[in-house]
């Protein structure tokens, strides 16, 4: 289990640090995706955007349990 990660006292929730990574990345991914022309083929956007920020929480989440343990 993963506790609370300590930052100058604040004690703050994994999960939140993991949304707040997954956001970032998921900008940064959205935008090398639009310039490189990737959204012409996809259909419904909103809908990969959504997928696309679940599997970099995943990923945040795996990669901070990995670090942990």
């Amino acid at each position: 289990m993963i506790g609370e990660i300590d930052i100058a006292g604040i004690f703050i929730s994994p999960l939140l640090l993991c949304l707040l990574v997954a956001f970032f990345a998921r900008l940064l991914v959205s935008r090398l995706l639009d310039a490189m022309g990737f959204y012409r083929i996809v259909w419904q956007r909103p809908l990969f955007d959504l997928a696309l920020f679940f599997l970099l929480v995943w990923l945040a989440f795996a990669c901070l349990r990995i670090t942990t343990t």
